[in-house]
């Protein structure tokens, strides 16, 4: 009788180291995958930012019209970011319409974000991309605090580039020059679909 107690006992302690072994599984797995399995390439297109480095500075913008106003009222929104002076030639109008087509791309989920062309100069714009533009929202902003805010590739400067801004107003993201407008989509695809914001 004890013999069997015993074996009872022994059969039972089997059962619940497999059991453990079972639960501790996809962790001890999740451990290895992460600490030593590294994944081939990334999963973004985008270079990604330390949002926490680079929130909205205060800086004296303006609407076309003089009135005061800065990327603080796209906050609750992501924002597609594109800077440099009036002077729009093919790269810069290049750039508008990328964004343009990558909001209208994003289906239902396009109301989440705005556009905005901080134009880093006073002279005027032309009536014709204004028109082109309507829906892009046209702020004026010094030169010099856009240019100390907004990391560039090495080499580069910001009006090379697309950014993306969070709806808590910090900049996460840095697009290349001549982006891949599919690739693009699909990282703006991939934000909006984790975040609860915006």
């Amino acid at each position: 009788m004890e013999n069997k107690t015993e074996q009872s006992r022994a059969r039972g302690r089997w059962k619940l180291m497999a059991v453990l072994a079972v639960c501790a599984a996809p962790l001890i797995a999740s451990y290895i995958t992460y600490y030593f399995i590294k994944p081939e390439g990334r999963t973004n297109y985008g270079a990604l930012i330390d949002p926490r480095q680079y929130p909205i500075p205060a800086m004296a913008s303006a609407t076309l019209d003089g009135k005061p106003a800065g990327l603080d009222a796209y906050k609750g929104k992501w924002i597609m970011l594109k800077v440099g002076g009036s002077d729009c030639q093919q790269a810069c109008q290049d750039q508008l319409f990328a964004m343009r087509q990558l909001r209208t791309m994003q289906g239902k989920e396009m109301e989440r974000i705005e556009r905005v062309w901080l134009i880093t100069d006073q002279e005027p714009l032309e009536t014709v991309l204004l028109r082109v533009n309507d829906g892009t929202r046209m702020l004026r902003a010094p030169a010099a605090t856009v240019a100390k805010w907004l990391p560039v590739e090495p080499g580069g400067q910001a009006s090379d580039h697309i950014y993306l801004i969070d709806p808590l107003g910090n900049l996460m993201m840095r697009f290349p020059k001549d982006p891949d407008p599919a690739k693009v989509k699909k990282d703006i695809a991939k934000v909006l679909k984790a975040s609860a914001i915006g």
